[in-house]
């Protein structure tokens, strides 16, 4: 049999329409060509009790059908400007995620601890990936009605999460509903409704760091599209998550608002998901308390990473940075995805309502943020794209697309333009306080 390196040194096409398998439910970032492509598949030895080994790759044959010139040709996993994490559902791609931030291999410690929530309960995967942040530093994993999903049990071998001082040597979080974990010396959230979990969530990142958050982001348990870009902060900063519904702001979301006094509060999401009413509710116990909103799912995603605000807020109005892409119909994949938004290229999650075709919104913001050069690629910054889930939540034909705006351009010289163009209009705002323009510091007033 011929080695992996001769096959990748030969051939460097990829297969474009037959999704590669998934192993044990983790996925793979491979090299495809000939009918041969490399998969991530688990070795977990019975011999090594202290930690099992992360996935590794092998390879298999495919059968190669009468397309094979067609079939052959676009990476459905990898192109050179975006990464797909292809699971076939949101507990497949929390796992390898984890694997992917924490390899736990070649002598590298896997991660202090990881939190465990149920597929389901895509709100405490949100309010949970503010655990994902340090010193915490617990990726969420899922498991399924409260059954542990074989993929996740191999995920948890591979990380074999240690516990530390910084985790009250817990080295898992059971949130919810979730599965409880065997063998690993856990710490139980009670289940309940979104706030009631969001705001326990708070108080136990709060004992374990002994510290007050910098910011406080507040989205809505009735719609899951808004509220997902508020865990990619969450993991990045660790700020808390809490939750209102439609009519009002429950106890425990007030209560956690007036324990911490003075912290400044955001609200993600516009008028039509927060009303005013609950939007003032808000405001009462946190005076100052801003909007940050587009009109639509896409929109206000764009208008979070645009926004900042002191030290809140991601400011990506500019070329150089990673981000993350994830379908509005599949919310538990936001905090699946989150601990690639708190290291790596530490991007922002951009969402889309359309798993075929790039939402005109989000072409334009890429188009806005697209890297140029003028005379040396190499010396230039990059933008990277992570894809989240498999063809059925985002096609190939849509990371393609992304893959073109993430691309380096040479910028022409001596005119004063570019080959960019003009960057896109903002969004018209639903009130003084929503959609930040383009470089804007703040939202000021009330909805």
């Amino acid at each position: 049999m011929r080695r992996v390196g001769d096959y990748i040194s030969d051939l460097w096409f990829w297969l474009r329409d037959h999704p590669l398998p998934v192993l044990g439910g983790l996925v793979a970032v491979a090299a495809v060509g000939a009918g041969i492509y490399l998969l991530v598949t688990e070795v977990i030895s019975d011999e090594e009790s202290a930690r099992a080994p992360a996935p590794q790759a092998v390879i298999q044959k495919v059968d190669s059908g009468e397309d094979e010139a067609n079939d052959l040709g676009f990476p459905a996993f990898a192109t050179k400007n975006t990464t797909r994490v292809a699971g076939a559902d949101p507990i497949a791609d929390a796992a390898a995620t984890a694997l992917a931030v924490f390899p736990s291999t070649g002598g590298i410690e896997g991660p202090r601890a990881v939190s465990l929530v149920d597929s389901e309960d895509w709100a405490s995967a949100v309010a949970a990936s503010s655990l994902v942040a340090g010193p915490v530093g617990a990726p969420v994993l899922l498991t399924d009605g409260g059954e542990m999903p074989d993929v996740t049990a191999s995920a948890l071998r591979a990380l074999a999460p240690r516990g530390s001082a910084a985790t009250d040597d817990r080295q898992a979080f059971r949130i919810g509903a979730a599965a409880k974990p065997e063998g690993l010396r856990s710490l139980d959230v009670d289940d309940g409704n979104p706030a009631e979990v969001a705001a326990e969530i708070d108080r136990l990142r709060g004992r374990l760091t002994g510290a007050e958050p910098e910011h406080i982001l507040v989205v809505s348990s009735n719609e899951p599209s808004f509220a997902m870009p508020a865990a990619a902060w969450a993991a990045r900063s660790g700020d808390p998550v809490l939750f209102v519904t439609r009519r009002s702001v429950p106890k425990p979301t007030l209560d956690a608002l007036k324990g911490h006094e003075d912290v400044p509060v955001y609200v993600l999401g516009p008028t039509s998901v927060v009303p005013k009413k609950v939007f003032d509710a808000i405001n009462d116990a946190a005076p100052g308390t801003k909007r940050v909103a587009g009109p639509d799912p896409v929109q206000s995603a764009i208008a979070f990473a645009r926004y900042t605000d002191g030290t809140f807020g991601w400011n990506i109005n500019d070329p150089g940075h990673g981000f993350v892409i994830a379908s509005a119909d599949r919310p538990a994949d936001a905090g699946a995805a989150s601990p690639l938004s708190a290291s790596g290229t530490w991007g922002p999650l951009l969402v889309t309502e359309d798993g075929a075709e790039l939402p005109p919104a989000l072409r334009g913001y890429l188009l806005d943020v697209k890297p140029g050069y003028l005379g040396d690629p190499t010396r230039a910054f990059y933008n990277h794209v992570w894809i989240i889930g498999d063809q059925d939540a985002i096609s190939v034909g849509f990371q393609a697309q992304v893959d073109e705006l993430a691309e380096l351009a040479q910028v022409k010289s001596g005119s004063g333009t570019s080959t960019l163009g003009p960057p896109p209009g903002v969004p018209d705002a639903e009130s003084p306080n929503e959609a930040p323009g383009r470089n804007q510091s703040s939202n000021q007033g009330n909805p």
